[in-house]
């Protein structure tokens, strides 16, 4: 039998041959700029034989040099995309020319180009690269960038897959480019033949990093290890060290040393601040070693003289919009250094984000070289303790500092072969069989393989090399999806190697082998491999050998094996040469690799894998697992060289061929039955071949004769049959077993794995059968589940060795069902890695089932016995830990939330919903228990994995973060579809809005209102006096007053479409036209302004452009994708446009897009003086950098604000406008931040006094206004708490331009701007409270916003004698009324008392007093008490912004109605004022009674109803559907802040007006609009639909928490006053969002256009359908079920889904199923649909179809029963039962309560009917022998299913022996067997009459 083991010459066939060739080459030749010749070069030679004949061949010989050969090359790598559709595919890069080309191929698709390139040099090396990008979070991990990086001689070009792209200059040549973990390593190139010694003798390091393409070229430093240099960090500057291997995962990198010929191992990683310091710091003076200078010296000498250097290399610098060449002169100093090195001109990073460029001193810096003739051949930079001397004095310059450090790991051993070895060619990581892993680099000089073992330790950093084995090979090429490598032997011969063991040989089909043609002696040789590959002997002792100093290899005779192997292939050559060999291996992908043959054409061959059938692969593992590294590698190779012999079996059978390899080596006498090793025909035609196949299960393996009629005479005559003890796993027996059956018991927890199941327990039960009686417990085991398949037999093995002890064989289905029933547990022995599932399922029930909440975290140990790799412990362990039992479940710890635990911890585990289908359904029931638990109770915030598991698609939809669908545009009834692209205001979301408003057209109304595309209606009565002419005229006045509102119009549209619109990248924004004609009824005669007959003002038009162009940018979504190139692209060739294109920028800067422009493109716009485009610009700028104190829009808005430039500066002529917009610019950019310089100069510019000459003269009121503004802006409800500013005084500073007295001296750097008075005003030393109130008034109100300051409030308050009311404005009384409210925020409220209490008494006991005193002017009294009036209900509407609250709505609509009439003007204004708190209360609600009353003003366009009013009442109709609906305005301080700048009371007379107020700002109120519609959308349709919710509000001191009911879509309260939004059913499946854990996801949906997905519930209609659910499916009475349940086929998409089975139900009508069957399946059906958990329908039915087989008797494997016996004790736990007391809304288990006793009582009905007359469970219970024919499958199935444990555990109880029922209760229950059990066996037991009179007496 010895020889049956011995190691044979095998070979394996490749498979998948096909020819190769890089498909970047065909691709080249269509390259536009591909001539013949270039092809021609780039062709290989067999390619122009065959293609050109004779003359190609010539021709190539000509024109093709071995340097143009050389410019092709390219690289192929297995594919990494995760978004890729294939499964698998192959990358190819390749390079050629000036091209490099990066195709996708697989073998399901043909290769395809993904990216191509073409660069101006030649390529030198093209390579892929990931690039970490550092993420602002430090817990954040890094972010991969997977680039290309393409290599020419000035630079690396990096393009990366999401389209970036940047040019990095090289400072110097390089020689090659390394790809590692943290980016690149650049060699630089060295030339012994230029060596220039430098003046300084300063050795410049050879190494560098790049850690990103934007990042500078740093030098890498080294830490060598040696007795001596342990302590050194230097730089890398050894010129003799080359870089050879760079790998990313573990970081390394492997070096050559030219002149000791020995190669090294590094580990690559990050340098510490330790290393960094000690390579930078300043040394101290002491003597310079060998002349050396320190690091700083020389780099301020190169920095200074790269000053006038003018590096000679071209390079290409990226701008934003040009592309120059720029082509520089070779420096002067060009000859001071190596002429082989080029320089590069570099620019800075900021001149152009795609151009990384070091600085000038880089450049220099690695222009110099030196080389030292060292003895060891190092020349590091000098140590830290070397130093300069003191009389060298240089300006200090800052050093690059190093990023990456090498630290040495290994180095080779001194070889006395220096002279003939050389680097390595190639150099690769592979791994074994075993996972050991090993460095192999091939020495060609050699002819070596030397293979390096290393292992990674507890550092990842840190690896630890062990030995070194050598393999002869000619090449080699790593093959990582079967952990081996092929190798090329110099005999031209293909081997197979995992590690440093040889598999066997491989066989190329169409390839004439090289044993064949050379002597065959050459095959026999005595290798240096044959000590090293064969598995039978011990690797060990060779890497014992390796600490012998004079051993520079394990192989002995390894020059002398070599030059033999040479001699006979030379002396075979001239044979070789008619015939193609293999001349190398390339390009190794997965488990495939090219051949290159010697003439010169390529194969591609695949080395065939381990195993394909899933089952060998598993058993696979769990040996190698289980057995020593040693004899797992040799059982390994065996069953590979068996299984992938040439013409091998077919996949059917591979388990067949598995189990006979393992038997085998096992040491069973296999030739007894006439097989061989080899001759696989015979075992074919075997008999045993046809019992397999035979066999109901395939893979049973039987050791009987084969000769099966005589197999009695054959046991009887033949002595037993002892097992070889020599065989290699003999001594593992035990242990393999063991493990087998672990895996049984994994397969039997996946369905879709029964069938290999199956197939194992037929060899476990052969060879738990030929051993000793002590494994009769596994063979029951067996048979209890495999009744009909599972036999007897007599023994006829024998071990030799000592009886085997196995513990009790652990049955996972026994350990669940002992949890179910309150049991105590020992821990389940599992595998790791290997039985998965057994661990998931045992500790799922350890964490359900019996409670404990650390059962998956630190109890792990408590469920599960881990066994240990490598060796194998059968015993149990002594003192196992029991876990607590269900009785005493924690009362804390309730069992909803230990589902929501099970869940979430099965989803951090990878468990998926098509992972549970396959887990048996009985185990799998508690697992669906707490999915459905948790689907009824979700958590909103839960991760899109645990909402896919419980089923919730409405969640998972949610966590997905996809928008709703635009819906169709608003189109009223009338309009055509040209004039509906004309109005601006298509965009809207037409389903959102039909649900929101569906009983009217009130959004078709407003958008009629607020359009300004058509001509307006002129309608002008012609009287018979008035002439033609005059009738003309008066056409044109009556034009020209409805061109004050048309030109107003815009700003409401703004705010009516805003955030409604998501651009087109390649389309330009649709801006609709601002139509100023008119059309005359009843002939539609067309009127114009520009006929010449009237006077318009001149630029009337140029403020209502620019609100235009706002309105059409405020359309942009903040979502949208938009650059700054599309930003350029809208730019509007015409400048009659540039005014809309000024309002678009603003836009732009509001809705966030801003930023976006790059800063040369803002600069653009700036410097063409364009004055409208200067203030959107400023303020959209402003705006996108809220509160950011950013300091570049800080520097840019300072160059149009004199006060804050430096008093020498030049003065700028800055248009006031321009000044205006900076300013609030200002407050914008520092909103909130209190910036105290700021604030100092905004609060002197609110009195800024008029300038000589026209300075300051004009429209100061909106200087003032805007610093005021912006001041308040700045110091953002800070209230008193103004830090660094006490000093400033500034609220009495602030309450002195309100109301007057005597100018204060200005400090600061402008008090000398101020001294000259103006020529023009003459104010004296007087402040002009009429310039300065409005500013100072607004800035106190928004310092002290909220804060409830009394004192200030009291400052505000109105005057309350008529001799101070005759010294105020009335517009100022309505500001300070406003600003004295807002600061006592809490006191306002909604009523009319509280507005009516900020009026003065004396106006309230004068107004609508009929008797006065002469001393009052009622005029005066009336207009304050208006406009006071007006300030409250202003301050109102600040209030209650956005809340739609009906008390505030009351209180402003009837002040709206009793507005008395003090004069037009006073009315229109306060009447604009109350209708604008109208529409900020209501703001996105679209009431009807606001719409009603903008209508109203709509149509009054006659009288004194200018510009300015018209601006205002359409500002309330926009803001009344702000967005369409979708947005209402916020209450924070930011919003009101907005608010003020735009609501301003004071609105322009006319379009031109600017002097008061800047017209840009009343778009400001944007800033105020937040989303708070939440709109439901029905995750199946994708439809928006109706919902109902109850909202929660938090407990507020005006307030209890109250629950409101709403029907969404619907307008959300501010958040913050929320405490939880729940989706209410029954019609929709229950979501709660609550608040307490914050607002963030409620934030995020409604950003998200306020999509909230609902799951509508089965058998439910949505609202719009059935509006009061009398159409549903439950409506009708749910008693009278029709069986045939054919009236919700239509209704429910579930009945789609599981009609067949109905329909199935009738046709087995006729054949076997009765009509009770149907009937059965229709009531299951139904309720699985209405109770919404139709993932319990295959249950249902595998329940019915087990009893039903169980009836039949035709139960041949327990497998069902034991899922119906799992079910029925999880119905009985006590988990279920305390849930039930719990009163869980009547939730039980998911199976019906009427379904299961149904089951049940069949089940136990047959099994008693069986049990009827003399029974063989009698001699079963007493321990008798029994015959095969006696153990039927009923008794088995009667031991599953009523728990009766083995033989040996009743025997050990002694049952028969029991003479009464109280003593055999008790031995019962110590077995566990339930009392139901008891009912059963005990007649049998006691007999008829004394178990009834036991039970009796009980």
């Amino acid at each position: 039998m010895s020889n049956v083991y011995e190691e044979r010459a095998t070979m394996i066939a490749a498979g998948e041959l096909q020819s190769f060739g890089p498909f970047g080459r065909e691709h080249c030749k269509n390259h536009p700029n591909a001539v013949n010749l270039q092809l021609r070069q780039l062709q290989p030679a067999s390619e122009l034989w065959s293609s050109d004949g004779a003359a190609g061949l010539v021709g190539s010989l000509q024109e093709v040099t071995l340097q143009e050969k050389k410019r092709e090359c390219w690289l192929l790598r297995k594919g990494s995309s995760v978004d890729s559709d294939e499964m698998e595919y192959d990358e190819e890069l390749y390079a050629a020319g000036n091209m490099v080309i990066w195709s996708k191929g697989s073998k399901s698709q043909a290769s395809h180009v993904y990216k191509a390139f073409t660069v101006d040099s030649p390529v030198q090396q093209a390579l892929w690269c990931n690039f970490g990008i550092p993420q602002k979070k430090k817990d954040e991990q890094e972010i991969l960038e997977k680039t290309v990086c393409i290599v020419q001689s000035s630079c690396v070009n990096v393009h990366s897959v999401t389209g970036k792209d940047f040019i990095s200059p090289l400072p110097f040549q390089v020689s090659n480019l390394w790809p590692t973990k943290f980016g690149l390593l650049l060699e630089r190139c060295f030339e012994h033949t230029t060596v220039c010694f430098s003046v300084f003798r300063e050795p410049l390091p050879t190494v560098f990093s790049m850690l990103h393409p934007l990042d500078e070229i740093a030098p890498v430093v080294c830490r060598p290890t040696g007795l001596f240099e342990a302590a050194r960090v230097q730089y890398v500057s050894d010129s003799t060290m080359k870089i050879v291997f760079s790998n990313c995962e573990p970081s390394i990198v492997m070096t050559y040393d030219t002149v000791q010929c020995i190669h090294s191992v590094w580990a690559l990683r990050k340098v510490t601040p330790d290393e960094q310091s000690t390579v930078l710091k300043c040394p101290e003076q002491v003597d310079t070693p060998q002349g050396l200078m320190p690091p700083s010296f020389l780099t301020t000498h190169l920095r200074n003289v790269s000053r006038m250097d003018s590096p000679g290399s071209p390079f290409h610098c990226h701008a934003l919009h040009n592309q120059n060449r720029m082509t520089s002169s070779p420096g002067l100093h060009s000859r001071t250094h190596s002429p082989s090195i080029s320089s590069m001109a570099a620019l800075s990073r900021s001149h152009s984000p795609g151009m990384a460029a070091p600085s000038f001193s880089v450049a220099a810096r690695f222009n110099m070289s030196y080389h030292s003739s060292s003895p060891r051949g190092h020349s590091f930079l000098p140590s830290p303790n070397s130093t300069a001397n003191e009389s060298v004095l240089v300006p200090e310059m800052e050093p690059i500092v190093p990023d990456l450090c090498i630290e040495q790991l290994w180095s080779e051993t001194a070889s006395s072969h220096r002279s003939m070895s050389c680097q390595a060619s190639k150099v690769f990581i592979t791994s074994d069989l075993c996972e050991n892993k090993y460095l192999c680099f091939l020495v060609e000089s050699h002819q070596q393989l030397r293979c390096v073992k290393f292992i990674e330790s507890n550092n990842p950093s840190q690896l630890i090399f062990a030995s070194v084995a050598t393999i002869p090979a000619k090449d080699a090429a790593p093959l990582q999806d079967i952990d081996a490598m092929l190798v090329l032997e110099a005999n031209g011969s293909l081997v197979l190697y995992t590690g440093v063991t040889r598999v066997s040989k491989v066989f190329v089909p169409g390839l004439l082998s090289p044993t064949f043609s050379l002597s065959n002696h050459v095959t026999h040789l005595s290798t240096p491999m044959d000590s090293v590959s064969t598995p039978a002997k011990a690797t060990g002792r060779h890497i014992g050998r390796l600490e012998e100093v004079a051993m520079p290899s394990p192989v002995s005779e390894l020059r002398g094996s070599t030059k033999h192997h040479e001699t006979s292939w030379l002396g075979d050559y001239t044979f070789q040469q008619s015939v193609p060999y293999i001349h190398a291996l390339r390009d190794p992908v997965s488990s495939r690799v090219t051949l290159e043959l010697s003439n010169g054409t390529m194969l591609r061959i695949t080395i065939p894998e381990i195993a394909t059938s899933e089952m060998v692969r598993k058993c696979l593992q769990a040996v190698r697992f289980i057995l020593p590294k040693e004899t797992a590698m040799k059982v390994l190779i065996k069953w590979y060289n068996i299984y992938n012999a040439p013409g091998g079996p077919s996949a059917h059978l591979e388990w067949n061929l598995f189990v006979t390899c393992f038997m085998t080596l096992m040491g069973y006498n296999t030739e007894r039955l006439g097989w061989t090793r080899n001759d696989w025909d015979y075992m074919w035609c075997s008999d045993y071949h046809r019992q397999v196949v035979f066999r109901h299960a395939c893979g049973a393996v039987s050791l009987e004769s084969t000769d099966t009629s005589g197999c009695e005479e054959s046991l009887s005559s033949t002595p037993a049959l002892h097992l070889d003890p020599s065989a290699p796993l003999f001594p593992h027996i035990p242990a393999l077993f063991y493990v087998l059956h672990l895996l049984y018991e994994e397969l039997k927890l996946d369905e879709l794995q029964r069938s290999g199941g199956r197939s194992l327990v037929g060899l476990l039960q052969q060879l738990a059968r030929y051993w000793d009686l002590q494994l009769e417990e596994y063979i029951d085991l067996y048979w209890r589940d495999y009744p009909s398949f599972i036999t007897t037999f007599k023994e006829s093995c024998i071990i030799d060795q000592g009886q085997v002890c196995l513990a009790e064989p652990p049955c996972v289905f026994s350990w669940l069902s002992s949890c179910l029933r309150g049991e105590e547990v020992a821990p389940f022995p599992y595998l790791p890695g290997i039985c998965e599932r057994t661990k998931l399922l045992v500790l799922s029930y350890a964490l359900y089932i019996i409670g404990d909440d650390n059962a998956t975290s630190v109890d792990v140990s408590k469920y599960l016995a881990k066994l240990s790799a490598g060796g194998f412990v059968c015993t149990e362990k002594c003192n196992p830990c029991f876990s607590s039992r269900p009785s005493c479940m924690k009362p804390d710890a309730p069992n909803e939330s230990l589902a929501v635990k099970l869940v979430v911890w099965l989803t951090s585990e990878g468990f998926t919903l098509k992972d549970l289908e396959s887990v048996p359904f009985g185990v799998a029931l508690p697992i669906r228990d707490a999915i459905y638990q948790c689907r009824e109770q979700p958590c909103s915030d839960w991760s899109e994995d645990v909402c896919l598991l419980i089923g919730r698609q409405d969640l998972t939809k949610q966590a997905h973060k996809v928008t709703v669908a635009k819906g169709k545009a608003v189109s009223a009834p009338a309009t055509t579809e040209a004039e509906e692209e004309e109005d601006g205001m298509t965009d809207l979301n037409q389903d959102v809005i039909s649900l929101i408003w569906s009983q009217d057209l009130r959004v078709h109304e407003a958008r009629r209102l607020l359009q300004s595309s058509r001509p307006v209606r002129v309608s002008v009565v012609h009287l018979p006096e008035v002439s033609d002419h005059e009738y003309i005229e008066e056409k044109e006045n009556k034009l020209l007053q409805l061109c004050q509102r048309t030109m107003a119009l815009p700003v409401g549209r703004g705010l009516f479409t805003l955030f409604s619109y998501h651009p087109v990248p390649t389309e330009p924004l649709p801006v609709p036209k601002l139509n100023l004609t008119g059309r005359a009824p009843p002939q539609n005669t067309m009127v114009d302004l520009n006929s010449g007959n009237i006077d318009v003002p001149p630029n009337m038009t140029s403020w209502s452009s620019f609100h235009n162009g706002v309105a059409a940018g405020l359309k942009i979504a903040p979502a949208s994708q938009v650059d700054s190139a599309w930003i350029a692209y809208n730019k509007p060739k015409s400048p009659e446009l540039a005014n809309e294109y000024a309002g678009f920028l603003m836009a732009l800067g509001l809705n966030g897009h801003l930023t976006k422009l790059a800063t040369l493109n803002i600069h653009d716009y700036l410097t063409k003086g364009h004055e409208m485009t200067s203030i959107g610009l400023l303020l959209g700028v402003s705006a996108a950098k809220l509160s950011t104190m950013d300091m570049s829009i800080t520097r840019l808005l300072s160059i149009h604000i004199p006060a804050l430039l430096p008093p020498t500066s030049t003065e700028l002529d800055v248009p006031h406008n321009v000044q205006v917009a900076a300013v609030v610019g200002i407050g914008l950019v520092y909103q909130g931040t209190g910036h105290r310089h700021n604030a100092e100069v905004l609060l002197a510019e609110i009195g800024r006094p008029p300038g000589p000459e026209m300075e300051y003269c004009t429209d100061r009121e909106s200087y003032s206004l805007a610093a005021g503004l912006a001041l308040g802006m700045v110091c953002l409800g800070h209230g008193s708490n103004l830090i660094g500013m006490s000093d400033l005084n500034v609220p009495e500073q602030l309450y002195q331009y309100m109301v007057g007295g005597h100018r204060r001296t200005h400090a600061g750097i402008n008090r000398e701007k101020h001294k000259s008075p103006s020529y023009q005003i003459k104010e004296g030393d007087t402040i002009n409270v009429d310039v300065t109130c409005p500013g100072a008034t607004l800035a106190l109100a928004m310092i002290y916003l909220k804060t409830n300051n009394r004192s200030i409030a009291d400052w505000l308050k109105a005057p309350d004698t008529m001799f101070l009311l005759d010294f105020i404005k009335p517009e100022f009384l309505l500001l300070r009324t406003l600003a004295r409210c807002i600061i006592m925020w809490d006191e306002i409220l909604p009523n009319s008392e509280w507005v009516s209490s900020n009026v003065p008494q004396i106006i309230q006991e004068n107004i609508g007093n009929p008797v006065v005193s002469e001393d009052l002017n009622m005029e005066t009294l009336a207009q304050a008490h208006d406009y006071i009036i007006a300030g409250a209900c202003m301050a109102v509407g600040f209030r209650f912004a956005g809340s739609a609250n009906s008390d505030a709505f009351d209180c402003l609509v009837r002040r709206f109605v009793s507005n008395p009439s003090t004069g037009h003007y006073n009315l229109q204004t306060c009447l604009s004022m109350v209708l604008l708190a109208l529409s900020m209360v209501m703001a996105g609600s679209g009431n009807l009674k606001v719409l009603q009353l903008c209508r109203f003003l709509h149509k009054r366009t006659s009288g004194e109803m200018n510009y300015g009013f018209h601006m205002a009442h359409h500002m309330a109709l926009g803001l009344l559907f702000l967005g369409g609906g979708r947005y209402t305005l916020s209450t924070s301080n930011s919003a009101i802040a907005a608010l003020l700048c735009a609501l301003y009371p004071h609105f322009p007379a006319h379009s031109t007006d600017n002097r008061y107020h800047l017209q840009a700002l009343r778009h400001l109120g944007v800033l105020a609009a937040e989303p708070r519609l939440l709109v439901p959308v029905d995750v199946d349709t994708l439809k928006p639909c109706y919902a109902l919710l109850d909202v929660t509000y938090k407990e507020t001191p005006w307030y209890e928490e109250t629950t409101v009911e709403l029907m969404a879509p619907t307008m959300l309260p501010e958040l913050q006053l929320l405490k939880k939004v729940k989706v209410k059913g029954p019609r929709y499946w229950e979501l709660s969002i609550d608040m307490s854990k914050g607002t963030q996801h409620l934030e995020s949906i409604l950003s998200r256009d306020g999509v909230l997905y609902v799951k509508l519930r089965a058998g439910q209609l949505p609202y719009k359908d059935d509006p009061r659910g009398w159409k549903s499916l439950l409506a009708p009475n749910v008693n009278n079920r029709n069986s045939e349940v054919r009236t919700f086929k239509v209704q429910t998409s579930w009945l789609s889904t599981y009609n067949p089975i109905l329909l199935w139900c009738k046709r087995g009508t006729t054949c076997f199923y009765k009509r009770d069957t149907l009937a059965l399946f229709s009531a299951i059906l139904y309720e699985c649909v209405t109770q919404e958990n139709p993932e319990m329908l295959p249950t249902y039915i595998a329940i019915d179809q087990a009893v039903r087989t169980l009836e039949q008797t035709e139960m041949c494997e327990t497998f069902a029963l034991w899922q119906m016996r799992l079910v029925l004790e999880l119905c009985e736990s006590r988990v279920l039962q305390h849930r039930l007391r719990e009163g869980a809304q009547g939730r039980g288990l998911l199976l019906s309560s009427e379904f299961l006793p149904v089951m049940k009582n069949s089940a136990d009905g047959t099994l008693d009917r069986w049990l009827t007359g003399d029974h063989v469970l009698r001699s079963y219970m007493s321990g008798q022998s029994l015959t095969e024919d006696m153990l039927s499958n009923m008794l088995a199935c009667f031991l599953v299913y009523h728990s009766i444990p083995c033989l040996s555990k009743l025997s050990a109880t002694h049952l028969e022996g029991s003479t009464s029922f109280p003593e055999l209760l008790l031995k019962f229950s110590q077995l566990g067997i339930p009392v139901r059990a008891l009912l059963r066996l005990g007649p049998l037991l006691l007999g008829t009459a004394g178990f009834w009179t036991g039970q009796l007496a009980c």
